[in-house]
Order: C-alpha cells, then structure tokens, then sequence
C-alpha cells in the first residue's frame, strides 16, 4: 500500500535536501513484496529530472524482481501530478505488463505529503 511504500522510500531518501532539486528513484521488489534493492535512477533540477524507463526496467530484469515501486519529488512542495508525471506513469505501467515487472505505485514524495498513483486509481 502507499503507506509503506512511502515508509520504503523514507529510508532512502534524503529529507533535508528534498526541497532543493528532483529526484527519481525506484524500489524491486520479490513476489512475496519484500526489497530486492533500490536505486537512485536520476537528479535533475528544480523543476524536472530524467526518468528512462530503459533503464528502470533493465535494472528489473538484472535483479530479478517481480514488481516495482518508483518515486520522485517536488521541491515545490506541490504533490499535484504533471501531464508529464501522468504520461510516464503510464508508460512504466504499459511496459511493466509487457515485460512482467508491473508498476505497483508511483509516488509523489514533498517533504510534508504524499500523493499516490495507485490510490488515486491511475495504476
């Protein structure tokens, strides 16, 4: 669910700078949805950082994993998602049923809020 998905992120994700510039990250996960591991796919600036789905799910298929969860922040504090958040979530989604890694969620992490893709019923 978002709530630990968020508490999974929380772990890797450095709060006192979160404000400062975007950053977009992923979690693998088993079948049994316990972490495989986690990686820092990019940082970008105020505004955006590059998320490419190549390399979320190469990453996927190295590790085994059965399912993913990625994440990423506003600086702005803002957790409504772009039309550019919106059409990425829906690329990971399509590509993750092709290649049998489905998207669980996807976060919006601020430093106070979170918004969720799944429980907004977008995933």
């Amino acid at each position: 669910n978002s709530l630990e998905a968020h508490m999974a992120f929380s772990s890797i994700w450095d709060f006192g700078i979160i404000e400062l510039f975007e950053e977009f990250k992923v979690i693998y996960l088993n079948r049994r949805m316990e972490i495989l591991g986690a990686y820092h796919l990019s940082k970008g600036g105020f505004s955006q950082t590059v998320a490419d789905p190549r390399l979320v799910f190469s990453i996927g298929m190295k590790c085994g994993a059965s399912s993913l969860l990625v994440a990423h922040n506003h600086p702005s504090g803002n957790v409504k998602p772009s039309k550019t958040d919106i059409a990425l979530t829906e690329k990971l989604k399509e590509i993750g049923q092709l290649v049998e890694i489905p998207l669980n969620d996807h976060l919006i992490i601020t430093k106070n809020k979170i918004y969720s893709f799944a429980d907004q019923g977008m995933i």
